[in-house]
């Protein structure tokens, strides 16, 4: 795997694959940035790679959901001179027809077991989630 960043101006830079996929990054302490910071791209990646995941699950276990979102939220503490995150939390929500549990489970597993980016993550940043489905939050208690 291999990206290649290049400056376009300031703190602006594109960042591109080696399929060509790309996307923009800047400095968001600045006025009017023009792409996303670093640390979004983490809570991102997170997002991205549980929702692989999940979809993947799901569709072994034969459920068919409409919509699928994922919102990430990250906690900084500041450590030395870097500021890193401590917890973050998704709230992944599903409309359609989807058994509650099965979401959860698929959730559980890809965020405790599967997702590559959260794995990554154990150890410096707590990771939750919680999982609803038309728009009624699943409870395991």
């Amino acid at each position: 795997m291999k990206i290649k960043l290049t400056n376009i101006s300031g703190y602006h830079s594109s960042v591109v694959n080696e399929d060509g996929n790309s996307i923009k990054v800047d400095n968001k302490s600045i006025d009017n940035p023009k792409g996303v910071s670093p640390m979004e791209l983490l809570l991102m990646g997170v997002a991205g790679c549980s929702s692989i995941d999940i979809i993947s699950i799901l569709k072994k276990q034969k459920q068919h959901f409409k919509d699928l979102t994922i919102e990430v939220e990250g906690d900084r503490e500041k450590v030395e001179q870097a500021n890193l995150f401590r917890k973050i939390h998704a709230k992944v929500k599903f409309t359609g027809d989807v058994d509650p549990k099965k979401a959860h489970k698929a959730c559980e597993l890809s965020f405790t077991k599967y997702c590559s980016v959260s794995k990554m993550l154990e150890g410096k940043a707590e990771i939750s989630f919680s999982t609803y489905v038309n728009e009624i939050k699943f409870d395991t208690t």
